[in-house]
């Protein structure tokens, strides 16, 4: 599993490092970064699009047709466009996904920034991202983007993670800690 883990990271980086470069050249960054994303909500939206991405029961020419049909009607054209196109003719769309991650990595580190993942029991306010973008900002010592999802089961608090860090104030954790502490009392 690992290995397969790895051949698909290694794929995704360079199809993200070689659509990075043409965005950079074409200074059309925050746009492919935006398309990627607007493909990806479909992904996460269909099971059928899913299916085909991940399936190699499709043949190339399938799958070809398919993305560009998907492309032109939600309006992702030009970079993306012909990426998801060349992707797919390339029998790679089973790496999209790890793709769009690769891409949005390495325009954050373009930019100077850093990313944080942020797991919270209910959606964050516009003040309340902005305040922990502040706090993670003045953690890090760099401007922190961060991707919000949002996990009820964690009842209340935050989990942050930031490249190697951690930090977990979640209230699932904490109750779990104090279950343990009372087991060990008692």
């Amino acid at each position: 599993m690992a290995k397969s883990s790895s051949m698909i990271s290694g794929v995704a980086d360079r199809y993200a490092g070689s659509l990075f470069e043409l965005a950079a050249s074409a200074n059309a960054v925050a746009k492919t970064e935006a398309d990627l994303g607007r493909f990806e909500a479909l992904l996460k939206g269909s099971e059928d699009l899913m299916r085909l991405v991940k399936s190699p029961v499709f043949s190339a020419d399938d799958q070809v047709k398919a993305v560009a049909a998907i492309a032109d009607k939600a309006k992702i054209a030009g970079l993306v466009g012909n990426f998801l196109r060349v992707v797919a003719r390339n029998r790679r769309l089973f790496a999209v996904p790890a793709m769009i991650d690769a891409f949005r990595r390495i325009a954050v580190e373009a930019r100077g920034e850093t990313t944080a993942e942020v797991t919270s029991a209910h959606a964050l306010t516009a003040a309340q991202e902005k305040e922990l973008k502040a706090t993670l900002k003045s953690v890090a010592g760099k401007d922190v983007s961060i991707a919000v999802t949002v996990d009820a089961s964690i009842l209340g608090g935050l989990v942050v993670k930031m490249g190697s860090r951690q930090i977990d104030t979640s209230l699932k954790t904490k109750l779990a800690s104090l279950k343990l502490a009372l087991k060990e009392v008692g």
